[in-house]
This record gives C-alpha cells, sequence and structure tokens, in this order.
C-alpha cells in the first residue's frame, strides 16, 4: 500500500478495506486453508426443510433478519454462512483468539461461543455495521491510518473491541485499551500500533 494510500482515510471504500484486512494476506490463506480441513455443519439450504431447525430473528448492523438455523449453531456460522457477512472471522473456534468478536448490546461477545438463539431479540453489530455506506468508521480508519495490521486476520476482531471500548468510555488510557484487545490475539505482533490506532479511534470519534 502506498503512503497515498494510506493518508486516504475515511475515502478508503468497503471493498477496499475488506480486501485489505482479509482476501490478500497470506498470513490469512494459511488459516483459511486449515479451516477448510475442519468438518463443518451442513449448510443451512440443505436443512431448511430439516425438523430440527427453528426461526430466530436478529437485529444484525441495525436491519432485523428472520433466518432458519439449527439450535446448535453458533453465532458466527450463522453470520457468515446464513447472512453472508463474513467480515467476522473464523479462527480457534473455542474462545482462544478473538477473530470472531462482534459487540452484543455493545459489549464485546466471541461470536464462536455465543449460540444464535442466545442473541435473538438482541443488538448485534459486526465489523460491516461500522461503516456508513461506503465510508470506513472511525476505528477503522484508525487501524487503516496506523497501520495497526499485518496480515489483516485479527483485525475486524481487534476493531470490534476496541470499538466496544469507546461505547463505553469514549477516552480510555493505554492501559484500558491494552484490557480491551488483551482478548484478541494478533499472531504478527502489531500491539503497539493497534494500541496507538485505539487512542486514535477515540479522538477521531469525538470529531
Amino acid at each position: 500500500m502506498s503512503s497515498d494510500e494510506k493518508k486516504c482515510g475515511s475515502g478508503v471504500t468497503r471493498r477496499g478495506f475488506m480486501q485489505i484486512i482479509g482476501t490478500g494476506a497470506v498470513g490469512a490463506s494459511f488459516v483459511g486453508v486449515a479451516m477448510a480441513a475442519r468438518p463443518k455443519p451442513a449448510p443451512p439450504e440443505k436443512m431448511i426443510h430439516a425438523e430440527n431447525t427453528v426461526k430466530i430473528r436478529l437485529h444484525v448492523n441495525g436491519a432485523k433478519r428472520e433466518v432458519l438455523a439449527e439450535p446448535r449453531w453458533n453465532l458466527l456460522y450463522v453470520l457468515r454462512e446464513v447472512m453472508g457477512l463474513t467480515g467476522t472471522k473464523e479462527g480457534c473456534s473455542r474462545g482462544e483468539c478473538g477473530a470472531c468478536t462482534v459487540l452484543i448490546d455493545d459489549i464485546p461477545r466471541y461470536a464462536c461461543m455465543t449460540l444464535a438463539v442466545e442473541a435473538e431479540g438482541r443488538k448485534i453489530t459486526t465489523v460491516e455495521g461500522l461503516m456508513n455506506g461506503e465510508q470506513l468508521g472511525p476505528v477503522q480508519t484508525a487501524f487503516l491510518e496506523e497501520d495497526a495490521y499485518q496480515c489483516g486476520y485479527c483485525t475486524p476482531g481487534q476493531i470490534m473491541s476496541v470499538e466496544g471500548l469507546l461505547r463505553k468510555n469514549p477516552d480510555p488510557g493505554l492501559e484500558e485499551i491494552r484490557t480491551a484487545v488483551s482478548g484478541n490475539l494478533c499472531r504478527c505482533g502489531a500491539y503497539k500500533n493497534i494500541f496507538r490506532a485505539g487512542k486514535k479511534a477515540a479522538s477521531l470519534k469525538t470529531k
């Protein structure tokens, strides 16, 4: 990425941002290969008439959606495979890496550890929901401008943790930012830039 691209801030399009944090990343591709080898539940379209599905109503990124899901499906699976919101990443699938962090009623939660039926009727926000149309939100802009990513795979979860903190405390200190993202692993070790992005995001949100 050129220096001009880094400085464009909220001028980056939604497609460009999602490419930055996911599809072009070498590290993410290795994780994707590993995840592809793992068994997954049957695709929802094959289960739509099955007796063990239930209709649930989810409030995601300001929109109300009705979906058919098995009670055993976690929120991560429903967001990605049923709703197509692939900004939320699947990492460890056992609540250890934080790649799948979303906000539920403005509180960061691991989507892989939350059943979709548990989230019914609650306000869910994913990384896509932080954008204003095609324009990046303040936290996304801060991460971009401060180079707070390398492979980009953990970036959506990191962003959601910082967003959750700023909704609770608009002006956090460094230690509070460190604590907020302590449940999000960055295997590339970009923590210094992530902390700096957290401080910048706070200032952007107040403008």
